[in-house]
């Protein structure tokens, strides 16, 4: 469902829906360019891109789309790997960070809630389950290794010296790749296995 019609159907589900979600892709964009930044790139810095302000994050089609079909996407943070201290690892940190943090996110999320079980059922309880169901799902679909998804890139770095320049020539077609793989039906069960794996990793970690 596209977040538009919710918002005809049913206003609070639709801010209970979107506040996390943008919080969510925004720390996720903002995670790429701090570790960046770390490792010593200062591009996404000098595109202001190392803000929580959402205005400099939306994509002005991706969020289109998110409102009319359910699916969009936000302004990937811009990264010159070259400039890193190590381009191996920056790969891979970097690509990373997004992950993490969405995993983190809901990691925290259900470690917050879950004293509070009166909660489950009323506002808080809604937020708490759409702050994990959108991190799951965003963490899970960016480790799809498929460009320009973060899985891609992380798997460019693991595999140095073989593939990479194999998933750089796929870049330019992953998003054709990515909705071929939506209308196949290809798509959301590879969501739904890495979506088992963080799930089972953060099912262990929670006491």
């Amino acid at each position: 469902m596209g977040l538009l019609k919710l918002l005809t159907n049913d206003p609070l589900a639709f801010a209970l829906l979107t506040i996390p979600l943008l919080f969510s892709v925004i720390l996720h964009e903002v995670a790429h360019g701090w570790v960046a930044y770390r490792m010593g790139d200062p591009t996404a810095k000098w595109s202001g891109r190392l803000t929580l302000n959402p205005l400099k994050h939306l994509d002005p089609i991706g969020t289109l789309m998110l409102f009319l079909a359910g699916f969009g996407w936000a302004k990937p943070v811009p990264v010159n790997f070259n400039n890193l201290s190590d381009k191996r690892k920056g790969l891979i940190f970097v690509s990373s960070a997004g992950i993490v943090t969405n995993i983190l996110l809901a990691f925290f999320t259900l470690l917050f809630i879950r004293p509070f079980s009166t909660f489950s059922s009323g506002i808080a309880g809604i937020f708490a389950y759409y702050m994990v169901e959108i991190n799951l799902t965003l963490a899970a679909l960016n480790l799809i290794p498929i460009p320009p998804l973060d899985g891609s890139k992380i798997l460019m770095g693991i595999v140095w010296e073989r593939t990479p320049n194999f998933l750089a020539r796929l870049e330019p077609y992953g998003f054709f790749i990515i909705i071929g793989f939506l209308y196949l039906g290809i798509l959301d069960p590879l969501i739904a296995l890495f979506r088992w794996i963080i799930g089972t990793l953060i099912g262990i970690l929670l006491p």
